[in-house]
């Protein structure tokens, strides 16, 4: 199990540098003038016309999950980054380290204040 965790987590992080690759566009457009090309061999059946929907809608899935996994990820970093740097800088808000983690009304109150703020300032 432990090997398994592993490999979904480097594939995971790996994923976002393939799927954004010029290499992937080429291998998508190769596999497009593939499928095309083997359509008179199928006679353009409807199996031949369904391949590449299933195949698509599987791909489509797994890279929503990837993408999320490494969106997450990086999300987390910058949060955690930025906790340090509250938490780092004398005269910043201590109390906004995890304010991510908050309620929404409790968001909204403080980006009220900060509006007010910002006025204040102008």
């Amino acid at each position: 199990m432990r090997t398994v965790q592993r490999f979904a987590v480097a594939l995971a992080r790996a994923a976002p540098g393939w799927i954004g690759s010029p290499a992937t566009v080429v291998g998508l457009l190769a596999a497009t003038v593939v499928w095309l090309a083997l359509g008179p061999l199928f006679a353009f059946s409807d199996a031949w016309l369904l391949v590449p929907s299933a195949v698509a809608s599987i791909v489509a899935l797994l890279l929503v999950a990837l993408l999320q996994h490494s969106q997450n990820r990086d999300t987390r970093a910058l949060q955690l980054k930025l906790d340090e740097l509250l938490r780092a800088v004398g005269d910043a808000r201590a109390d906004l380290v995890r304010v991510e983690r908050r309620p929404d009304e409790e968001l909204a109150q403080i980006e009220q204040e900060f509006d007010r703020m910002g006025e204040e300032d102008s």
